[in-house]
């Protein structure tokens, strides 16, 4: 499987400045394997250590912070052969030992020569700890669930993806590949990103491998909650779990504490909320009081939209069938829409540095599912799960910040256009969407 993230973990390992890299993601998203086939294809050996498997390895860290006699343990204790530019030395589940957390340090500072990367299913709890690791010693690279293209690729369908690749204007997607592309995309939306399952597809052909994959993978995630989370919290993590397929399929899908449990309050459910946020499962969507930069500084913190990491996740989650791959563009348009709006976040979360935000009024209700900064530029984001692409909110949107807009994108199942202002994306190319602005940008400017 051909993941982006190697190409990354390269320029890691030629920087001149590489300090020890700390992978992150949501639990099973292909940390482990994507450390080690880039061990493989880029170094001459692996040393592999995981703290979870093998407690024994934590005793290293607990009488030395110095790194070459941590090294020198670790290679009589392992029978790993670890050389200096040579050996990737991976460090996984790295959060179940602080210690080595801490070492890293003293990697960067005194023993450079060594590759050091390490992963950790709940990394994004201990790194919320500001005490937890070095400040500045570190690097960091977050690996998301398997994009579109990348699922394309997996599947033999690499004609494709080279065809993806080789726009470079906007017009027309022919037929020939608009069709098998929105096949492939409804596929996508049943398996979603996760590995496990999208080899379940790709090497098996059998959806019901799939299905447990996934099901697999909401267990563990279930099991981390009353694994990690204490006893007075995980009821209301659990619960706001599972309200999440309620939350999305309302028609204004502002998160709603009501929506847990009648009565229910901000303060007695955020807690539990950030922890579903910062281990990687949940998207926190804020809403945006303005398009100006920066945004994060025109955020309304008492209203956000939650997501999932995954869509093949949400779509297990809720349980609807695999069977409505078959029902037109229904995979599409269920749950208000959520499946589309859930896939194109995951798109832009891949490709923009900021976090999209959302903008909607009250008295009459409009609202712009994503609002995105790329570069110095904020867009409004609308996602139309059918054919029918009316937008009286992009039109609401324009009227109210015609200054600062200089293009609206639309998703939808209709083909590439740019039509006036309005660049209409057809949802299959959203792993595209700054190449297609960058476009629609030159173009419109020309006019």
């Amino acid at each position: 499987m051909d993941r982006f993230i190697l190409k990354d973990l390269v320029k890691w390992k030629v920087s001149k400045y590489r300090k020890p890299l700390i992978l992150n993601g949501v639990r099973q998203v292909g940390k482990t394997w994507a450390l080690k086939e880039f061990g493989v294809q880029n170094y001459q050996n692996v040393a592999y250590f995981n703290f979870e498997q093998n407690e024994e390895y934590k005793q290293f860290f607990e009488t030395t912070k110095d790194p070459k006699r941590i090294i020198q343990n670790l290679i009589f204790s392992s029978g790993n052969k670890i050389l200096p530019q040579e050996t990737l030395i991976i460090f996984d589940e790295i959060q179940e030992c602080q210690k080595a957390l801490n070492s890293l340090k003293y990697f960067n500072e005194e023993a450079k020569e060594y590759h050091v990367a390490c992963a950790g299913s709940l990394l994004g709890i201990t790194l919320s700890k500001p005490s937890s690791f070095p400040v500045g010693n570190v690097d960091f690279l977050k690996i998301n669930p398997i994009s579109f293209s990348e699922f394309l690729s997996a599947n033999g369908d690499g004609n494709l993806v080279n065809y993806i690749e080789s726009i470079d204007r906007i017009e027309e997607i022919p037929a020939a590949f608009f069709n098998p592309l929105t096949e492939k995309l409804k596929m996508y939306f049943v398996t979603g990103g996760m590995p496990e399952a999208v080899k379940m597809w790709a090497v098996d052909g059998d959806i019901d491998l799939v299905q447990n994959a996934q099901s697999n993978i909401i267990e563990a995630y279930e099991r981390d909650f009353s694994k990690q989370i204490n006893k007075k919290d995980f009821p209301k993590t659990s619960m706001i779990w599972k309200s999440i397929p309620s939350q999305l399929s309302r028609e204004n899908k502002k998160f709603l504490y009501n929506t847990i449990k009648e009565g229910a309050r901000a303060r007695e459910y955020e807690a539990a909320l950030q922890w579903l946020v910062e281990v990687n499962i949940v998207k926190k969507i804020f809403r945006s009081s303005a398009p100006r930069l920066p945004v994060s500084a025109y955020d309304d913190l008492g209203a956000f939209k939650i997501y999932l990491s995954d869509v093949g996740i949400l779509r297990r989650l809720s349980l609807l069938s695999p069977t409505a791959f078959g029902e037109g563009n229904r995979l599409f348009t269920e749950f208000k829409g959520a499946l589309s709006e859930n896939f194109v976040l995951q798109s832009l979360i891949n490709q923009f540095e900021v976090t999209p935000r959302y903008w909607s009024v009250d008295n009459p209700k409009y609202e712009v599912d994503f609002v995105l900064q790329r570069g110095n530029d904020v867009f409004p984001i609308e996602v139309k799960s059918e054919r029918n692409t009316e937008s009286p909110s992009l039109k609401k949107y324009k009227e109210k910040f015609a200054a600062e807009t200089k293009i609206r994108v639309r998703f939808s199942m209709n083909n590439l256009k740019l039509d006036g202002d309005v660049l209409n994306i057809p949802m299959f190319l959203a792993d595209c969407t700054d190449k297609l602005i960058g476009f629609a940008l030159a173009k419109h400017t020309k006019h």
